[in-house]
């Protein structure tokens, strides 16, 4: 009986010996990898476009604000909107990045509330 338990013990702490080693080898280049995926996945649901406000943080401390200009499959364009300046930028490159787009129906739904308030504004002068 003890035997067996004794041989059960040892089985299963192989096991997860064995399973722990391979779940944790990857390496540094699966690792990048999937961080420029990441980004490329962010950069691709901000979109193109003088919309698509972009604040880019390189792995070499330098920042880049503009615009996305173009999406490529392993860079894409920044515009600076102020100087014009355009910065190609590796996704392997990128080690933060903040950015926003307003879509066409946030952009209504905000021009809807503008109008909102401004008759209602125009409405309570009163008579």
């Amino acid at each position: 009986m003890i035997r067996r338990l004794i041989s059960l013990v040892v089985s299963n702490a192989l096991v997860l010996f064995l399973c722990a080693g391979t779940s944790t080898a990857n390496s540094r280049e699966e690792k990048e990898a999937k961080l420029a995926a990441d980004v490329k996945s962010k950069i691709i649901k901000l979109g193109t476009g003088s919309a698509a406000r972009i604040e880019v943080k390189l792995r070499d401390k330098t920042k880049i604000k503009g615009y996305v200009q173009e999406i490529a499959e392993d860079h894409f364009v920044v515009v600076d909107s102020r100087t014009g300046a355009v910065t190609t930028v590796a996704y392997s490159q990128v080690r933060q990045i903040k950015g926003n787009n307003f879509s066409t129906g946030a952009k209504i739904a905000i021009t809807l509330v503008i109008i909102g308030v401004l008759f209602a504004i125009a409405g309570s002068g009163g008579p």
